[in-house]
């Protein structure tokens, strides 16, 4: 048996007008969204030729330490007898030896570098790496 088909598809004009208000309720929600501050901490690392510096393929653990001299591990604010702890956990649970990646602010005193090391040094960990950032280099004018 055949059924009678009633159904009239598009047969009237199309409207764009909710297809515009969504695209720009998405390009607010976008706009809205690039001015939430970004997680992270906040470093202004040194600049140097990446390319003479050393690296490491071993294993590593990474310290930061911002411009107001907070020590970070495991993207945790610590004070630096838990520092020295979660060291002496991280070389006590590693077989082969770490390195140490300090990434520390500009701004940072030296003092406070040395002091992260020799904390480091106690719990095991011998090997020390200063993260940089690329140093930016200035492209040749082309004629």
């Amino acid at each position: 048996m055949k059924f009678p088909r009633n159904a009239k598809l598009l047969r009237s004009p199309f409207d764009v007008a909710p297809f515009a208000a969504v695209f720009f309720l998405l390009v607010i929600f976008l706009l809205l969204a690039a001015l939430l501050p970004a997680p992270g901490l906040f470093l202004s690392l040194p600049a140097a030729d990446d390319s003479r510096l050393p690296g490491t393929d071993k294993p590593t653990v990474a310290v930061a330490i911002d411009a107001n001299d907070r020590l970070f591990f495991s993207s945790q604010m610590v004070t630096e007898p838990q520092l020295t702890d979660r060291l002496h956990h991280a070389a006590a649970a590693s077989r082969l030896p770490l390195t140490l990646v300090i990434q520390a602010d500009k701004s940072v005193a030296y003092g406070e570098i040395v002091e992260v090391t020799l904390l480091a040094r106690d719990a095991g960990i011998y090997n020390v790496l200063l993260a940089t950032q690329p140093r930016i280099i200035a492209a040749p004018n082309q004629p």
